[in-house]
């Protein structure tokens, strides 16, 4: 464990005590959440972020220095082990290294190499490797290991077969060559070039035409170009080859294998050396190289999905208002469905105000009735099909009767996935899908964390690789992220689905049914103690999961609070010492003067409460229910109609970005479409990453830069003083400067997104 510390505290730049107080807590069976908010003088106040990194190192440490030891243990057993491999083997940074120092010593069955030395021709391809005879001396050498067994399998019939198994058994013993394999691999990584060829059946006008004749290093390919060329080649629309410096691996080979002094018999092993190249070390490169560059992209694209899906889970709950949820359709029917503020469905209803029935009039007397019988407050529509216009009716509407009524437009993502769930069937068994659908749409504006737990993360979209990165890792990486975004923000135990409850560190599926359960059964809970009754809540689940939790009927007072259990008599103490107020007296938020002197320090100690804890405790007292989505912009209602055909270049605008991106920004202006933010309109400066600029969610005023009439699509930028002409000339440089790079971004992102539709 020692060796391992010291490993890890020089990876990650942090003292050796430190690192050893996270793995301790960390191997302790300690959830991140827990460790982020209740342990953070271990830690030195590492984010969940921080340690979710961290522990992926940790994880990927731990079984380097175990493969090491398992590798050493078997090379040791042959009684071929060095002092030299040992150290290699030692300093090895990843699991690749230490297998290909490995390779040499791993039995291999049915290999070309493996059937020559069952001939018996080792001493052959030794004789070769020295390559100090002439040709016609190794012919004739050759000539002596030439047998007939009356067996296939250890005959061997003329010189020429003696010589090619000997070249096999050289070829393989030059592709086991660690030093070789790392000095290629690591230069190729770098300067390969990936090209792609059209196939026979590649779709002239389809979403890959930009990459019909592609060349790129690797290296530098962007991960979205790197998983949409993948994808072609699984569809049969490319086919992709790694062009490698052969020159120069040709001089690196001949460099490990050619002795400085040698014979004509030369010859024959640069044949072997040309064979290891073709047959095994080129495919073998070409796979690793891949393989590797798909796991980056995988990683970044996640990054990205990750990042967007956390900025909608913690958009601001909009609480205390009587919603209608708009599903707008053509042709068929707009689907209503009512909601009270306590999230209780009301009724429901259909309307005809689209084309090709116009009910428009009809539409606004049921809106009316709607909203005079259950005192409406918002109106929300989801942003597909005639949402906007939907949307120019409910304005019309809300203006024509002059009503204190508010409305807005919210990206329906996933609601169809959760109105055809098992979950959304046991809800609301009574109601059909379209219902549960418009059900769905209400709930999201007024919690998006509770109702967007209900779907599967990947259903969400607010990215666009789902379907081609790795689905194990991107669901560990989602789960990960919705967890870390649950606990922040802390769950009310009496009214949370189970759905919701699951991601509260440390409780299982099962576990979250259970409690769900038990409160059908019982009736709400009235303390954190009584949650220990839970079956299958063990000591170390309420532990872990029972700070995160929230009662708001309660019989201990600091059970609404987030403040854990595990000091709650140390609190008391400090509250009934401090302030002269008892438990039974005690009444939440407290209000503590502004120039309140705690002395942190002193009562730090005195009260045995960690200082980190302290400031969290202080905090909980005066907000007892701190939601970290209240310093949050609230979303906001629509207050305008805009069509494609009323922009103007320079107009300016307010937007919510709904998607980001590598390199774009989609925008709801109001158009039926998202208008598009390039990075490098983001901001006065250069942008690398468009998540350090702008969130999902997020509000933006942005102007009008470039408008397609024909195929409905709208540039905007962020940078400020578009009015001024130094400014609009950059602008248009840098339009230009870019207009290469867009039109391969918007490719790669139109091949990757298929049909869908970022709205």
């Amino acid at each position: 464990m020692g060796d391992l510390i010291g490993i890890i505290s020089k990876k990650v730049g942090i003292s050796p005590n430190i690192v050893r107080s996270i793995v301790q807590l960390l191997d302790e069976w300690n959830t991140v959440p827990f460790i982020a908010r209740y342990r953070k003088e271990l830690t030195e106040w590492a984010t969940d972020e921080q340690l979710r990194d961290f522990n992926d190192l940790y994880t990927y440490t731990r079984n380097l220095e175990s493969r090491k030891a398992d590798v050493i243990r078997l090379i040791d057993e042959k009684w071929l082990m060095t002092d030299e491999l040992r150290k290699q083997i030692m300093e090895a940074e990843t699991l690749a290294r230490v297998e290909d120092l490995y390779r040499p010593f791993k039995e291999k069955k049915n290999t070309k190499a493996t059937i020559a030395k069952a001939k018996w021709l080792e001493p052959l391809a030794d004789i070769l490797r020295k390559a100090l005879v002439s040709k016609e001396d190794f012919e004739a050498e050759a000539e002596k290991f030439i047998k007939d067994t009356w067996d296939v399998k250890t005959s061997v019939k003329d010189i020429v077969e003696a010589i090619w198994w000997a070249k096999d058994i050289v070829a393989e013993d030059v592709s086991d060559h660690a030093d070789l394999r790392e000095e290629i691999k690591t230069r190729e990584e770098n300067f390969a070039i990936l090209e792609t060829k059209a196939t026979k059946t590649f779709e002239e006008n389809w979403t890959y035409k930009v990459y019909a004749n592609y060349s790129k290093k690797i290296s530098e390919m962007p991960s979205y170009a790197y998983l949409a060329v993948s994808r072609a080649e699984k569809e049969k629309q490319l086919s992709l080859k790694l062009n490698f410096s052969n020159d120069k691996i040709w001089e690196d080979t001949k460099k490990f294998f050619i002795p400085k002094e040698f014979w004509t018999v030369v010859t024959y092993l640069e044949e072997a050396l040309q064979d290891w190249l073709s047959r095994l070390l080129m495919p073998s490169l070409e796979r690793e190289i891949r393989s590797d560059k798909k796991k980056r992209a995988d990683e970044a694209a996640i990054k990205v999905f990750g990042d967007n899906l956390k900025n909608l889970l913690l958009t601001p709950p909009i609480k205390w208002m009587n919603v209608i949820g708009f599903d707008p359709a053509f042709r068929t029917w707009c689907k209503l469905a009512v909601v009270d503020q306590t999230w209780k469905f009301l009724d429901k209803t259909v309307i005809y105000p689209t084309e090709p029935q116009n009910k428009v009039e009809e539409a606004r007397d049921t809106l009316k009735k709607l909203v005079t019988q259950y005192k409406i407050d918002l109106i929300v529509i989801w942003n597909g099909t005639a949402s906007r216009e939907s949307e120019k009716i409910v304005s019309e509407f809300i203006k024509k009767n002059k009503l204190d009524v508010k409305y807005m437009i919210t990206s329906e993502s996933g609601a169809s996935v959760y109105s055809a769930s098992k979950l959304a069937q046991d809800e609301y068994p009574d109601l059909d899908v379209t219902i549960r659908w418009a059900i769905s749409i209400a709930h999201r504006v007024q919690d998006p964390l509770a109702e967007l737990t209900k779907i599967d993360p990947k259903a969400i979209w607010v990215w666009q690789y789902q379907h081609d990165v790795d689905q194990k890792y991107l669901k560990e990486k989602l789960d990960e992220k919705v967890e870390d975004v649950v606990n922040s923000v802390g769950v009310d135990v009496n009214t949370a689905s189970y759905t919701l409850l699951q991601y509260i560190a440390w409780l299982s599926e099962a576990v979250a049914k259970n409690v769900v359960e038990y409160r059908d059964i019982n009736g709400k809970f009235t303390s954190k103690a009584q949650i220990k009754k839970v079956k299958w809540l063990g000591p170390k689940a309420y532990e872990q999961a029972i700070g995160f939790m929230r009662i708001k009927w309660w019989k201990e007072i600091l059970d609404e609070t987030g403040i854990h259990p595990e000091i709650h008599k140390q609190v008391y103490n400090l509250i009934e010492t401090e302030f002269g107020t008892k438990k039974k007296d005690l009444k939440l938020p407290m209000k503590l003067e502004n120039n309140f002197d705690w002395k942190l320090n002193d009562r730090s100690e005195k009260y045995k409460i960690w200082l980190e804890t302290l400031k969290d405790v202080i905090a909980e007292l005066q907000r007892p229910w701190l939601d970290p989505r209240d310093e949050l912009e609230v979303p906001c209602f629509a207050s305008e109609i805009v069509d494609i055909k009323n922009l103007t270049i320079w107009m300016e605008l307010n937007g919510v970005v709904r998607n980001v991106t590598d390199f774009w920004a989609f925008v709801d202006i109001g158009l039926h479409s998202d208008g598009l933010v390039h990075k490098s309109q983001m901001a006065n400066y250069f942008v690398t990453n468009p998540t350090d600029v702008v969130k999902v969610g997020q509000q933006v005023k942005v102007k009008v830069l470039e408008i397609d009439l024909e195929r409905e699509k709208v540039s905007l930028t962020m940078k400020d003083g578009t009015e001024s002409p130094k400014i609009k000339q950059e602008i248009k440089h840098d339009s230009q400067n870019n207009k290469a790079i867009q039109k391969d971004e918007e490719a790669g992102e139109s091949s990757l997104r298929g049909n869908i539709t970022f709205s």
